[in-house]
C-alpha cells in the first residue's frame, strides 16, 4: 500500500477536525505515509439525497479526480464512504479503492490490534450506512476489544436507527426526536462513559441529545479511540 489518502468529509473537516487528525496518527502508526489532498470538498451525498443530481454528479467526478493515482482513500465515515462506492459509480464517476476506517484496517491491513490504550467503558452503535449499506459487521467491535483499558459494553437494539439520517433530522423532527430518545435511553442504560461510532453526524445527534440531558456521556468517534496511547492519551476537543 504505497500511496494512501485521507478523505476527511465535510462535517469532520468543519466541526470535528480532531477526528481527521486521529485518522492520520493511526494510520502513520500503523507504518502508512498519509496524503490529505487540501482541495478535496464534499462526497455530494447531501445533494444527492435531496434531489440535486446533478450537483451530486458534479462532486462525484470531482472526488474521482481529486483522488485518482491513490491505492486507497480512507474515509473517517461509513456514511460517506458508502456514497463514494455504491452511489458515484451510477453518477458517472470511477472513484478509487475507497474504505471506511475500521474495514480499511481489519480487511486491507488486516490488523485488530492497533496498540491503542483507552481506560473507558465504552459502548458502540453501529451507524445505518455502515451497517446496512457497507456491512462493516462487527469490525469496529473486534477492533475496541483489542484496546487495552478498554470496557466494551453491549448497546441494547444497536442496530437501531438514531434517527438522524441526513436531511431526516430536518425533514421529520418530531419522528427523529422520538427515535433519539429510544437510543439515548439505550446508551444512558450501558452506563458507559463514553458513546463511539464511525460517523460523526450520528455522534453529533445523539451526542447533542446526551449533552442536553447533562448526561455526562461523552460521544467520541472511533478514529479518536483507536488512535490513542498511553503515550498520547484521548483529551476532549478544544476549539
Amino acid at each position: 500500500m504505497e500511496k494512501v489518502a485521507l478523505f476527511a468529509t465535510c462535517l469532520t473537516d468543519t466541526l470535528y477536525p480532531a477526528t481527521a487528525r486521529a485518522t492520520v496518527r493511526l494510520l502513520e502508526r500503523l507504518g502508512l505515509t498519509v496524503e490529505f489532498p487540501l482541495d478535496q470538498t464534499c462526497c455530494g451525498q447531501m445533494h444527492f439525497n435531496t434531489g440535486y443530481r446533478d450537483h451530486a454528479a458534479d462532486l462525484a467526478v470531482r472526488f474521482a479526480s481529486m483522488f485518482s493515482g491513490y491505492d486507497a482513500v480512507v474515509v473517517p465515515s461509513g456514511s460517506c464512504a458508502g456514497m463514494v462506492r455504491h452511489v458515484q459509480p451510477d453518477l458517472g464517476a470511477a472513484p478509487p479503492p475507497t474504505y471506511e476506517l475500521s474495514e480499511f484496517l481489519v480487511d486491507v491491513l488486516q490488523v485488530t490490534d492497533v496498540g491503542a490504550y483507552f481506560p473507558h467503558r465504552v459502548t458502540y452503535h453501529p451507524t445505518c450506512h455502515s451497517l446496512r449499506m457497507l456491512g462493516v459487521g462487527d469490525k469496529p467491535l473486534a477492533l475496541l476489544r483489542q484496546v487495552r483499558g478498554l470496557e466494551l459494553v453491549e448497546l441494547p437494539q444497536a442496530d437501531s436507527c438514531c434517527g438522524f439520517g441526513g436531511t431526516f433530522a430536518v425533514k421529520n423532527a418530531d419522528t427523529s426526536t422520538a427515535m433519539l430518545a429510544d437510543k439515548m435511553r439505550c446508551v444512558l442504560d450501558t452506563g458507559a462513559e463514553v458513546l463511539t461510532a464511525g460517523d460523526n453526524s450520528c455522534l453529533m445527534h445523539i451526542g447533542g441529545g446526551l449533552s442536553r440531558l447533562r448526561t455526562g456521556v461523552r460521544p467520541v468517534h472511533l478514529a479518536e479511540v483507536l488512535a490513542s496511547t498511553e503515550e498520547e492519551p484521548w483529551a476532549p476537543a478544544t476549539r
